[in-house]
């Protein structure tokens, strides 16, 4: 049976309290985002990508940057009760999205995951992609195409990847797999989707994969992972069960960030988060021989 952790209630917890009948529809959600992206000049679009349509907001014009940075959302609102799936997994707040819109220096889009901000007509969608098969290689591949046309018309040769909790799982799976990602950064992020599964006592996400087994290809990428100290989701602790590849030389790619929360307050504290990033980039990248 399907079930989601305990610790999802954290995240749900002020919808349920203020009455069920108060949460937000999708085309309510996708509002939201519209008008979130809409107020610092972002336009959405929908890119078709395998058994896909995938989301994007990013700005008018990518042009003009050596490095594209790319946001993916997380798991959004995948679960209605410990039982039951939601029938859209549209999320409730578009953390990633909050994220890329405060991007400080250079160039950005913001990538959703499938299924999320469907807009008509929209290709019919299995539950199966925001519940067990969630990370499973036919999305992975999905998100490859995607970026590959997002570089395309940005026209660069680079870039850079900021996953926010399950789309930082996408986000190491996807950068494992190319040559042209310059860093790769998490914020919240499930990297051992079997650790994580048993913290949780629950069955490990079946046609899913784990970017622990990844690991290997991500050993040479610059990489940092944000991990909030008050995260219930995604424990800071499960961190330390990572492969070294993750973790990096006495766990450097680590960060714990005091006072954060799995959803709360990662777009505040963005900007911050971002200046203390270590310089990253082609020349870096071919010191590393990659």
């Amino acid at each position: 049976m399907l079930r989601v952790p305990g610790a999802w209630w954290a995240v749900l917890a002020p919808w349920w309290l203020a009455g069920c009948t108060l949460l937000p529809t999708p085309p309510q959600r996708t509002q939201l985002a519209d008008a979130l992206a809409a107020a610092h000049g972002w336009r959405s679009q929908t890119l078709r990508v395998g058994a896909f349509d995938l989301a994007t907001w990013r700005p008018h014009s990518l042009a003009g940057a050596a490095t594209l940075s790319v946001y993916l959302e997380g798991d959004g609102f995948a679960w209605i009760n410990r039982g039951t799936p939601s029938a859209d997994p549209t999320p409730l707040d578009p953390v990633a999205l909050r994220l890329a819109l405060r991007h400080s220096s250079g160039a950005a889009a913001y990538l959703a995951r499938p299924c999320q901000f469907s807009r008509a007509p929209a290709r019919p969608c299995s539950v199966r992609w925001w519940t067990d098969s969630r990370f499973a290689p036919e999305v992975v591949q999905a998100v490859q195409e995607a970026l590959d046309k997002l570089k395309a018309e940005a026209g660069v040769q680079q870039l850079q990847l900021v996953g926010y909790s399950g789309g930082g799982a996408i986000a190491a799976l996807v950068a494992a797999r190319r040559r042209d990602i310059s860093r790769l950064v998490t914020v919240a992020g499930n990297l051992d989707t079997a650790q994580w599964s048993a913290h949780h006592g629950l069955p490990h996400v079946a046609g899913s994969l784990n970017p622990a087994d990844a690991a290997a290809g991500l050993q040479d990428l610059p990489q940092v992972h944000f991990l909030g100290a008050e995260d219930a989701v995604v424990p800071a602790a499960l961190a330390t069960g990572w492969p070294q590849a993750l973790q990096g030389p006495a766990g450097r790619n680590l960060k714990r960030v005091l006072g954060q929360q799995h959803v709360c307050c990662w777009a505040q504290a963005w900007p911050t988060l971002q200046s203390s990033l270590p310089p990253s980039g082609p020349e870096l990248r071919s010191k590393l021989g990659r």
